[in-house]
């Protein structure tokens, strides 16, 4: 045994020193990591295979990064006029919040990713297999370059994509945008209009764009933003295998966003609620353990056996103690970095989750994400519900706070809808307009169905008839929800139940919001009144105007119900083109004298509105500017009887203005007398409104024009007085003249256009020579100047001929 004593110890000695020697290349590595990042393969995280960082791919990155000059060898294009215009406005802005470029790049990369997971739906092949099937958006940092770079596994742009995408724009949405920029120079309309990618110029002054669809090669776009770009066939960077990545290199005034904190708190802020999940390539620090160095080993051995040496009876217990602590002193921890993918937006989606357990913050953030609405005004209003039945489905209802500028010119145009349509937590469409009727367009939203197909086109879904029951619930919903903003505000409540309002505690926040709603979306709920007969008498409930009585706030039907007087059985309203001016009307004197209430309709669409809303409550609707306003009892047959001779003269000597008829009227106190129309046809505002239309045809609207007739005062002086002189002359001239007069007077005063106005102008000029007595053969003078302009011109003449002479 002794004889193999010696090499083994020797072997094991050369073992030891082998293993010390491991064990210092072991720690020389751990520092070297501390200082550089590993590769991505090493520490990828949640999502293998992102952004790659090794250094193969810093080698194949373009020559153009440096530079930032376009490549010789790409195809060179140049933007659109109009987008050259837009890109202008956009580098040149002086606006502090550049912030939303991210909000936009994060929408668009959402999209791709929600296009290819809808095509996944009938070819699960498109997705691909490994790390490019799964959908998510990833967002990196290279600071020493001052790149920021995000990318998407969407569905990638081919190359005529690419061109068209991002070198054009539909003209009328960047004419908008520009319009609106040069207004009100408010950057957050940007997503508006569908010119969101541009954005990335207000940080980056080169741009490059490297995208592959699966139906084509990969691409490279890029530009300065200096009126062109280039695209080449991308051969240098990592293959994507699908999707979208954009490289920005950051100006120098925004090198803010290469850090990761900035771009963490960007994320929480504009895209928390973004269905798919984004991921930060994310450094950290964390404690490692490596071999301890054997020379600072051996120094702690040398000290603690110094000191060990004063008591010769505990050397044996002190040795123990030794060993152990060499045998803990050969690791030490140390402050290692490292890299790895973090995700963002761990929000789940708000609309699976129980309304009760969502606060109101949440609701206001998850509306200006899905609106993309940034500014600080909350919702009005919003409805979550689940529906169950024969068809299940949930939903998330929104009121903007303000309605779009463009939301009545293009009304019966468009089929633009804000409802986004998901199927099993699937993203479907938003630009699916059978969900909710055109006059609830303005409503913000979204639906899941987990009873609609999935792997049917769009066409078919249309057609589904469970589409029918989910709108009939929606619109139920929403005009409900609308209904609770008018009976949650004070300023809506009637006088009995003002006390219970007081005491209320969110009575302030609440108020006047629903006269905010009517001011923005009332046009809506009137349209919704002329199109959707099922839900009429719903809607007239959230109708809203002014009255005689109402002191110039916004009242109700069911208010003006409450006040109507015992015995009267008609609504009485008045059309017209403002309030002040129906203030004025003779149409009013008499009902405002028995106290009668007439609402006020000065809006156009109300014309059309009182065509379709016919009653209300039992109560049937009356235009006081029409024939058969009841008021009070009839007049007596002897008082007609009086003036029969007047009314058939006067109607005669009117027969070439169209007059029906000329009969006594029971609506005027004041006023000598009103022309007013038959029941079903056309009011005088009616008409003006037809006669404004830009392609009206007078021809063919004559036969709606109502019937006019004229109604007399019979207790004015000035009707008395020409009915004396009718009896005595029916002939005179003057009497006819006179007459004539009135009824035009009447007729303009009524809110009728003059057929003649010369012919009325006439008329009026010879009755103000009457009154003062001036001749109506009395001339006018000469002009003196016109004389003197005679007399030189002939002095001229004689001139020229003495000189011809």
């Amino acid at each position: 045994m002794r004889k193999w004593a010696i090499p083994s110890a020797l072997v094991l000695l050369c073992l030891l020193s082998l293993l010390s020697d491991h064990g210092r290349k072991v720690q020389a590595n751990a520092e070297e990591g501390a200082v550089d990042p590993p590769k991505v393969q090493e520490k990828i995280g949640a999502v293998p295979n992102g952004l790659q960082t090794d250094s193969d791919v810093v080698k194949r990155e373009s020559e153009s990064i440096s530079s930032r000059s376009l490549r010789n060898n790409a195809e060179k294009f140049e933007f659109q006029a109009e987008v050259s215009r837009l890109m202008d406005i956009i580098i040149n802005s002086l606006y502090s919040n550049k912030d939303i470029f991210l909000r936009e790049l994060i929408s668009n990369a959402s999209d791709a990713l929600d296009k290819i997971r809808f095509l996944s739906l009938t070819d699960k092949e498109v997705l691909g297999e490994g790390d490019t099937s799964k959908l998510d958006i990833q967002i990196k940092l290279d600071k020493e370059k001052k790149i920021l770079s995000l990318r998407d596994r969407g569905i990638g742009m081919t190359k005529e994509d690419l061109i068209k995408n991002l070198g054009t724009i539909a003209k009328s949405g960047t004419s908008a945008f520009v319009e609106k920029m040069q207004s009100s120079g408010d950057l957050n309309l940007i997503g508006q209009f569908g010119v969101g990618f541009y954005s990335v110029y207000l940080v980056a002054d080169y741009v490059e764009v490297i995208s592959k669809h699966n139906d084509d090669k990969q691409y490279v776009w890029e530009s300065k933003a200096d009126g062109a770009f280039a695209i080449s066939e991308d051969t240098w960077n990592e293959p994507l295998g699908r999707g979208t990545e954009i490289r920005l290199h950051l100006r120098d005034e925004a090198q803010e966003y290469l850090e990761e904190s900035k771009l963490k708190e960007l994320v929480k802020k504009y895209s928390e609620f973004i269905n798919f999940p984004i991921y930060i390539w994310a450094s950290k620090e964390v404690d490692v353990e490596v071999p301890a160095d054997e020379d600072e080993s051996s120094d702690e051995e040398e000290t603690s056996d110094s000191g060990s040496s004063e008591e010769g009876e505990d050397e044996d217990a002190e040795k123990s103690e030794d060993d152990d602590a060499e045998k803990k002193s050969k690791t030490k921890k140390v402050k290692e970095t490292t890299y790895e993918w973090e995700l963002l937006n761990d929000v789940k989606a708000i609309w699976l989750r129980s309304p009760k357990e969502v606060t109101d913050e949440e609701y206001t953030k998850f509306y200006h994400s899905l609106a993309k609405d940034f500014s600080d005004e909350k919702p009005l209003a919003w409805s979550h519900f689940t529906a169950e039945g024969d068809v299940e489905f949930k939903a998330v209802l929104f009121v903007p706070p303000k309605a779009p500028q463009d939301l009545y010119e293009s009304y019966y145009n468009t089929n633009k809808a804000n409802l986004k349509l998901y199927v099993r937590r699937v993203f479907i469409s938003e630009e699916f307009d059978e969900l909710l009727p055109k006059y609830l367009s303005f409503l913000k939203g979204l639906v899941d169905s987990d009873t609609l197909p999935l792997n049917v086109s769009r066409e078919m879904l249309q057609a589904h008839s469970s589409l029918k029951t989910i709108k009939k619930k929606l619109i139920r919903k929403a005009l409900d929800m609308i209904r609770k903003i008018a009976e949650e505000d004070p300023d809506e409540s009637s006088g009995k139940d003002e006390k219970e309002v007081e005491t209320s505690g969110d009575d302030d926040e609440k108020k006047g919001q629903y006269t905010k709603f009517w001011n923005e979306f009332g046009k809506s709920i009137k349209l919704g009144i002329i199109e959707d007969a099922t839900n009429r008498n719903r809607l007239a409930k959230l109708l809203r105007f002014e009255s005689t009585k109402s002191d110039g706030k916004l009242t109700s039907l069911d208010q003006y119900i409450s006040r109507m007087k015992s015995g009267q059985k008609d609504i009485f309203y008045i059309t017209g083109t403002s309030k002040e001016q129906l203030e004025k009307s003779p149409f009013l004197e008499r009902l405002k004298k028995k106290n009668y209430e007439v609402i006020f309709f000065t809006d156009p669409v109300d014309e059309y509105l009182m065509q379709y809303l016919m009653d209300y409550e039992g109560k049937q609707f009356q235009n006081v500017s029409k024939e058969g306003l009841k008021i009070g009892k009839e007049k007596n047959k002897e008082l007609k009887e009086s003036f029969k001779e007047l009314t058939k003269w006067w109607k005669n000597a009117l027969a070439s203005d169209n007059v029906d008829e000329v009969k006594i009227s029971n609506r005027l106190d004041n006023t000598p007398c009103v022309v007013v129309t038959s029941k079903y046809g056309w009011s005088a505002n009616m008409e003006k409104i037809m006669q404004s239309q830009t392609l009206s045809d007078s021809s063919k609207q004559a036969y709606m024009r109502g019937k006019r007739i004229l109604e007399i005062n019979p207790r004015h002086p000035i009707i008395k007085e020409l009915r004396e002189r009718v009896a005595k002359d029916s002939e005179d001239e003057g009497v006819k003249q006179t007459a004539q007069l009135i009824y035009q007077t009447a007729l303009m005063e009524s809110g009728f256009n003059l057929p003649d106005p010369k012919d009325f102008a006439s008329r009026i000029y010879s009755s103000v020579k009457s009154s003062l007595n001036i001749s109506p053969d009395a001339t006018i003078e000469d002009d003196d100047d016109d004389v003197e302009e005679t007399e030189t011109e002939s002095d001229t003449k004689d001139s020229a001929v003495k000189d011809e002479l």
